[in-house]
């Protein structure tokens, strides 16, 4: 027992010395960058709202993200749910606060789940996207869904999602990454199939492949180790103007079985209060063109109101 408390001390103060850091960057550099100052008239419409869609290009936008995103009513409430929940709120009301890049992840039964844990059907996400899409007319979305890993990829579920979203999807085309907003409309999703064992999507067709969605994730619950991965990664990427891919960096930490502290929301915590300082550091050493999709858990109004605002800036060549 000594030797197991002894151990938890260890990782309860490795957390609370990378925090520290994180809490001392903050106060010596700001989260000030170019844009950081705007907050979007009209959450429902931001992109529409950043610049005409004649002008505004798909390179161009920073699209704030949700990781696990339809876990809202995943598992049991108060008892197996704070352990796999990251989202609090229905895609829906993600996608009218902001949030314009989903991560659905599902089971062989089509159900969304988070690891062993399922929730309702993915056709609920998908009609909260339709839905939003229906109000939302000049908006875009970048929409990842996977086979969670340890399950088998629901059958013909590729036919199912091009069935499901229709005259929406956006087909591959490795051109698209340089079009305006225009050009792209009236379809509005970009929708990656990331199955586990299926085939890939093809290319030329309405769903995109593996290869262009990419993130460097490590599997931690220390903040400042996430962040300072989090900015390596994005630093070896190419410029978001010259890249044929959506890359995603994602503002989150996991919790760990070593430490005391299982829950998400409070891990979440120890990093989501730093995605500003995240832009302004990407800024400082040179990298914030290269910024895409950038996620969190537990997305709120502020998260989304930074990427805008990058998104704003860029737009108007100050980024």
């Amino acid at each position: 027992m000594g030797g197991l408390l002894s151990r938890l001390d260890e990782r309860r103060k490795a957390v609370n010395a990378e925090k520290k850091v994180l809490a001392d960057l903050l106060a010596s550099s700001g989260d000030q960058f170019p844009g950081s100052d705007y907050h979007p008239p009209d959450r429902n419409k931001w992109i529409s709202g950043v610049g005409p869609p004649e002008k505004l290009r798909l390179f161009q936008i920073v699209f704030p993200g949700t990781h696990d995103s339809a876990t809202d009513r995943i598992g049991i409430p108060f008892v197996s749910r704070p352990f796999a929940q990251c989202q609090t709120c229905s895609v829906f009301r993600q996608l009218s606060a902001g949030a314009r890049a989903l991560d659905l992840r599902v089971q062989e039964d089509r159900r969304i789940c988070h690891g062993v844990l399922k929730s309702y059907p993915v056709d609920h996400a998908l009609a909260d996207v339709k839905r939003f899409l229906a109000g939302s007319p000049s908006e875009l979305i970048v929409l990842e869904i996977r086979t969670e890993f340890g399950h088998a990829d629901p059958p013909d579920f590729g036919s199912f999602l091009v069935d499901q979203l229709g005259d929406l999807l956006i087909h591959h085309d490795d051109a698209v990454f340089g079009r305006t907003v225009a050009e792209l409309l009236p379809r509005q999703v970009i929708c990656v199939w990331k199955p586990q064992k299926s085939p890939e999507p093809p290319a030329g067709g309405p769903l995109w492949s593996a290869r262009y969605l990419r993130d460097n994730w490590i599997d931690t619950d220390l903040p400042n180790t996430k962040f300072e991965s989090n900015m390596k990664h994005l630093g070896e990427q190419p410029a978001a103007a010259g890249r044929k891919y959506f890359y995603r960096v994602e503002n989150t930490v996991t919790p760990q079985a070593d430490n005391p502290v299982v829950c998400v929301r409070p891990v979440a915590r120890r990093i989501q209060p730093y995605a500003r300082l995240f832009i302004s550091q990407a800024f400082a050493r040179g990298i914030a063109d290269r910024l895409q999709i950038f996620s969190t858990d537990f997305v709120d109004e502020d998260f989304v109101d930074a990427c805008a605002g990058l998104t704003l800036a860029r737009f108007e060549g100050r980024a």
